[in-house]
């Protein structure tokens, strides 16, 4: 994904803006969605779908979203491994905003990600 970001980019500057705009929001826009958003409904996972079982990842959307609401007991509650993930998103957030500005990734990104 990383070698077709960067060439769309650079090839038209409007799509350069989509992905910025996009990739930029994205966790903002989250933030207007109530914490209970995901809360209700019924499970979309396949593993709850077809055998029944949860998998390590139940939990995660909802556990993702009370985590960004600084709702942490809620997000340990939902899923543990939210602790592991949001931060690794973040990572990869930010090294994404770099590769769509055209800058240099810092090396701390560069390395691990």
């Amino acid at each position: 994904m990383e070698i077709t970001l960067r060439l769309y980019s650079l090839r038209n500057p409007l799509v350069k803006k989509i992905f910025f705009w996009g990739i930029f929001l994205a966790p903002f826009f989250l933030l207007f969605f109530p914490v209970d958003f995901f809360d209700k409904g019924n499970s979309v996972c396949l593993s709850i779908l077809l055998a029944n079982i949860e998998c390590y990842a139940c939990g995660l959307t909802r556990g993702t979203m009370h985590f960004i609401h600084l709702d942490f007991e809620g997000a340990w509650s939902f899923n543990k491994l939210t602790f592991i993930v949001v931060p690794l998103l973040f990572l990869y957030w930010l090294k994404s905003f770099f590769i769509v500005m055209n800058k240099k990734v810092p090396s701390f990104l560069d390395k691990h990600m």
